[in-house]
Parts: structure tokens; sequence; C-alpha cells
């Protein structure tokens, strides 16, 4: 009788640890005893791309319950907005300076800002979202993120996670000097916090360098990639894409320009063309003699030089009228009305499409309105996070202006770009050729005069016997499809991550 009781025992025994055992592993599937992670962002969600993409990922493959703290604004992705398993918590944004506030005021305001945020920061990482097993913070901005994350993760028994994007210090820098002792200041900071955080990513190899040496910090290198939805775009949605653009397309920065003239008669009730096709019976065709179109996303901010652009453009079409024998005599009306009953040139026009928000924007609109260019043209617009992508892939070049305030963080925008096999020519900076590798997928500048150069060599041609932008297309499709967020976060992210949030619950 006493056998057949320890028997039961024992089979009970190993009943319950084999229960138990299988609670472990479904706890170490879900990343945490609590099954949950917070991404921080403070600044306007639908600008972060990289930390929607990490949302997306924690939720798709850690299987974890998703928070977001950030600032509204632009809407994210749909992907984000549509996956129950990510919860978006939206901060009150502080609000911009009133001009006709007093310049003395200005220095409390500076000092009452994150102050300000800070409280709302803890308030809602503390109290409004549910405890996490992790935050994961982007940075920049450090002061003050990293000191209310890392006070929040403490409170709250969490592990402290830091996306190094660029250096804060580096980007305030700009605007007040590296040698400002308010920059000094903010390095504390950044330096101090940062080194408190549980574990590190970053976005580059030069900046993890930079971390390890001089910060004593030691970062796993996630480089930025684009997610499935860059790719190449069809010609059906280049067809309808252009259609639900044409009143932008129509608008010019001034009076005219060589791509208004040709807008003026296409749209309205007549859907069966656009700028760039055709539809004929039931097929869709790229017109020959279409403008080239080069997209630029930007923030306008000085970190930026967009008059680099503007005087490539100028240098472009002077050079052009010059190569085909031009004066300046030449009647624009003429060579629009040409255009626009079918006549094709060596060299196409241009057409510059800069997406995108930030404080130099209409300064530099002032600028275009200004100019009196034969063959290019600008639109400045936002659009939409679904459209966006479209927009690349119809692209035939790709213009980035990023110079890094660090020279340690890499454009994300260039990501994209070559996810949708789009070619770009970017200024040259440290840590750049990380990325675009010169004469494969992309070309370097750093002078307008140099990126004028480029464009005369691509396009001459267009679109058929273009062949070095052909080849240097055919290189960013190949390193575009080589590969994406999902493959590059399950390798380096996700181990991070994980690891990170086991030693805590030590």
């Amino acid at each position: 009788m006493l056998w057949i009781v320890d028997c039961k025992i024992q089979f009970e025994n190993r009943g319950v640890t084999k229960f138990f055992t299988l609670v472990g592993q479904r706890e170490e599937e879900k990343m945490g005893k609590r099954g949950r992670v917070c991404v921080v962002v403070l600044g306007d969600l639908g600008r972060s791309p990289r930390m929607q993409y990490h949302a997306l990922s924690l939720a798709r493959q850690a299987s974890l319950e998703v928070d977001i703290v950030a600032y509204g604004g632009s809407e994210p992705h749909s992907t984000v907005l549509e996956n129950e398993s990510i919860h978006i918590h939206t901060m009150i944004q502080w609000p911009k300076h009133s001009h006709s506030l007093p310049k003395i005021l200005y220095p409390l305001m500076l000092l009452l800002k994150p102050i300000i945020q800070f409280i709302m920061l803890l308030w809602f990482l503390c109290i409004k979202v549910p405890p996490p097993d992790a935050f994961i913070v982007q940075n920049p901005p450090s002061v003050p993120t990293l000191v209310a994350v890392k006070w929040a993760s403490s409170l709250r028994q969490s592990a402290f996670i830091v996306d190094w994007h660029n250096f804060g210090y580096t980007l305030l820098g700009l605007s007040l000097g590296r040698s400002s002792r308010f920059v000094s200041i903010y390095r504390w900071f950044e330096k101090h916090y940062g080194q408190m955080a549980n574990g590190s990513l970053c976005v580059t190899r030069a900046m993890q360098h930079e971390l390890a040496q001089n910060w004593g910090i030691k970062a796993t290198v996630l480089y930025d990639q684009p997610p499935e939805f860059f790719h190449p775009t069809l010609l059906e949605e280049k067809y309808k894409l252009f259609c639900r653009l044409n009143r932008y397309l129509c608008n010019p920065l001034g009076v005219q320009d060589c791509v208004s003239t040709e807008t003026t008669g296409i749209g309205g009730d007549d859907q069966n063309e656009t700028l760039f096709t055709i539809q004929v019976g039931t097929s869709i065709l790229l017109k020959p003699n279409r403008p080239a179109l080069v997209v630029s996303s930007t923030s306008w901010t000085p970190d930026e030089d967009f008059g680099i652009l503007l005087e490539a453009a100028v240098m472009y079409d002077r050079r052009v009228a010059a190569l085909l024998d031009e004066n300046d005599s030449t009647d624009e009306g003429v060579l629009w009305k040409e255009i626009s009953g079918g006549k094709q040139y060596l060299y196409p026009r241009l057409l510059f499409i800069i997406t995108g928000k930030g404080p130099e924007k209409e300064k530099y609109e002032e600028k275009i309105k200004r100019l009196n260019l034969k063959r290019v043209a600008f639109r400045t617009m936002w659009l939409t996070a679904e459209d966006y992508p479209l927009l690349l892939g119809s692209a035939d070049l790709g213009v980035c202006l990023h110079t890094s305030s660090s020279g340690l963080d890499l454009p994300m925008k260039v990501v994209d770009m070559f996810g949708c096999g789009l070619p770009v020519c970017a200024v040259s900076f440290s840590c750049i050729d990380e990325l675009v590798k010169v004469g494969k997928n992309g070309l370097l500048f750093s002078s307008s005069s140099e990126l004028a150069d480029e464009l005369l060599m691509l396009f001459r041609g267009f679109p058929d016997e273009c062949d070095s932008l052909k080849y240097l297309k055919n290189g960013a499709l190949e390193m575009g499809s080589s590969a994406r967020w999902a493959t590059e976060w399950e390798e380096h992210a996700k181990p991070l991550i994980s690891e990170v949030i086991s030693r805590n619950l030590k």
C-alpha cells in the first residue's frame, strides 16, 4: 500500500514538474514574465519609422504585448495601427514658442520644457501603461528621456534598453555650438544615463566603436533595413499613385514650370493619363517623354543643406542648355510645347519631389519660387505612410542630403530607397560607405557641382539608353532584396532584448 502511495506521489510530482516546465517554456517564448515591452519615443511616432518597426517585430516575432508612448502628429503605418498587440499612448506635445513671446523669457521656457516633459513621461511610464519587462527608448532626444525612462525602469523593476540613433548633444551643438556649456551638460546626462542602460543597440559600426571607446557602453549593431512594404512599385500601382498625386503635380512652386504646362490638361474626369503613364485599352504604359522622377526625403533641418540640391538643379538646367546649343533667348514656352507634343531630348526634364516636414521648409520653398528653370521642376509634399514606399518605387533616382551631426549615423531614407530598388546619390561623410557602395548601388558627392555632373551622367539618354542608371538600379534592387528588417531584428535585436530581460528577472 505504501508503495502505491509513493508511486502516486512521484507521478503527481512529475506531472507538476512537467506543468511548470511547460509554463516556463511559454514564459521564455514570451521573453519575460509579464509578456510586455514599452517603446518610448519623445517625438512624432509617425516620423519615427525605426521605433514603429521595433514595435511590429516585438509583437510579431516575440509574441509580446507592446505599448508605445510617443507624441502624435503624423499617422503611423497602418500595420502598426491595425496590430491588436500594439497599444499607442499619445502624449500632449509641448507647444511651439510664440513669436510674440519676449526674448527674456526664452531661457525660462527652455528650462521649463524638459521639466514638464519629464513629469509627463513619468506619468505615462509609471501610471498609464501596464508594467513591462523592458523599456526600449529612442535616443536622441536624451534629456529628459533617458532620465525619465531610467527612473521608470527602477520603479517598475523593468529592464532599460537604449536604441542609439545618433548623439543628442551633437544635434544640440548645431544650434548652440559645440563649445556651449549647455551642450556639455547635455552630453554629461546623455553619457551618464546611457551607461546605466541594461542593454544598447546602435545603427552603425562606427557608432558602436565610439560608444565602446569613449563612452564605456557595449552596443549591438542593428542596421536599419527596409520592412516588407518597401519594394519596387508595379506599373498599375504607379498609375494609381500618380492619379492620386495629380493635384499636387499640377501646382508649381511659382507661376509655371516644365511640368505644370503638361499637367494642365491631365486629370479631372479623364483618368486615362498621368504625367508619367497613359492607359491604352487595358494596358498601362510609361510615357517615353516623361520627366525623370527624382525623390528626396528631408526633415528640413540644418544638418541637411538643401541649398546643394537647388544649386545642382540650376547647374543641370544650364549645362543641358549649353550641351544642346540653346541660348538664353530660347523661348521656354516653345520648348515646353514641343515636349508636351512628344518631342524627346538627349537629356530629360527633371521633377524633384521633396517629401517631409520641418522648420526650414518654407524658407526653401521661397527660394524655389525665384528659380527660373526650363527643364527642372520642384514639388514639396507630405505623403501617407502607405504612399511613401510607392513613390520611392516609382522614382528613377533618390537624393540624400543627410550629413549627420555626429558623423556616426546612417540615413534611414537611403535604406528605404534601396528596399524599393531605387539607386541613390548621397552626400559623402565619414561612415556613409557602410551603406552606399559607389558604382554599385549609388554615387557620392561633396558639392553641388559634383551632384550636377552625376545627374547629367545618369540621365543621358533617359529613359531607354541610360545604362549607368540601370546598372545602379540593379545594384540597389540586389541590396534591397538581400536584407530585410525582420531578418536583421531576429538575428541581432531579439537575442539582446531576450538576454537583458532574462538577466533582469534574476
